[in-house]
């Protein structure tokens, strides 16, 4: 699926799922700008792009701050040119009990997971409309279509994420630019590592017996970017193993 002459912003392309993502689409011929809170790992996903001869600018910053949001957006913008992929994946995750969710830690959740996709499309979507075509795509979570155990912060977050999108492609559907969403279900990545769940048990119990892979959001990415998806507009395309059928 050739994506050349295109510019995408990945946002979380430092590693796991973004890093995936950001390598395909490069591989698909699009320049690539990869944005994360952790710098150097941004630049190292850049020079696995280049290495394999493609385009990539590393900007580091919080995908979740109007300003920063800006900077990076005009860094890239004089870098690769106007923006017409918008991949919004950067995101935190948490494993807490209702009773033990602060404020705080509820509004953080929210201005990650939900503000910024929201302010990153209002950055990018001037690029889209001048180009008549554009493609957003939002990375939520089966979390959000099936309900977790001490995640109701995160949950909520990306529900309110596959709700946005919905809301979006039907304001946008005239304009050329599509909106769709990706809930990974149980990915191995080094988030999910990080969690206090038993990861090899737990892939033991999926109906493929196994955990899914950043390159299969990936894939289902590349597809939802491509010409080939220019009539595919507000959907969840979920990639999950079975694990969630509905």
């Amino acid at each position: 699926m050739s994506l050349k002459g295109k510019v995408a912003v990945v946002t979380g392309g430092g590693s796991g799922i973004g890093r995936a993502i950001s390598l395909h689409l490069a591989r698909d011929g699009a320049a690539i700008a990869v944005w994360d809170l952790n710098g150097a790992a941004a630049e190292e996903t850049v020079g696995l792009i280049e290495g394999a001869g493609g385009r990539g600018l590393a900007c580091a910053g919080d995908a979740s701050d109007v300003d920063q949001i800006a900077a990076a957006a005009a860094k890239t913008r004089a870098a690769l040119g106007p923006v017409e992929i918008l991949v919004n994946n950067a995101a935190i995750t948490g494993f807490d009990r209702i009773e033990d969710i602060s404020g705080e830690l509820w509004d953080r959740m929210m201005r990650i997971n939900l503000k910024g996709p929201f302010l990153c499309v209002q950055q990018i979507l001037p690029d889209m409309r001048a180009a008549g075509w554009g493609r957003i795509i939002n990375i939520s979570s089966s979390s959000a279509q099936g309900g977790t155990v001490a995640m109701a912060h995160y949950a909520a977050s990306k529900g309110g994420v596959i709700a946005l999108t919905k809301a979006l492609a039907m304001e946008l559907a005239p304009t050329g630019i599509t909106v769709n969403n990706i809930p990974p279900g149980f990915v191995d990545t080094p988030m999910l590592r990080a969690s206090p769940l038993n990861v090899d048990a737990v892939a033991a119990s999926r109906p493929m017996k196994r955990a899914g892979k950043p390159e299969d959001i990936a894939a289902a990415c590349s597809y939802l970017a491509s010409e080939g998806a220019g009539y595919v507009t507000g959907q969840t395309l979920s990639v999950n193993g079975g694990g969630y059928l509905l």
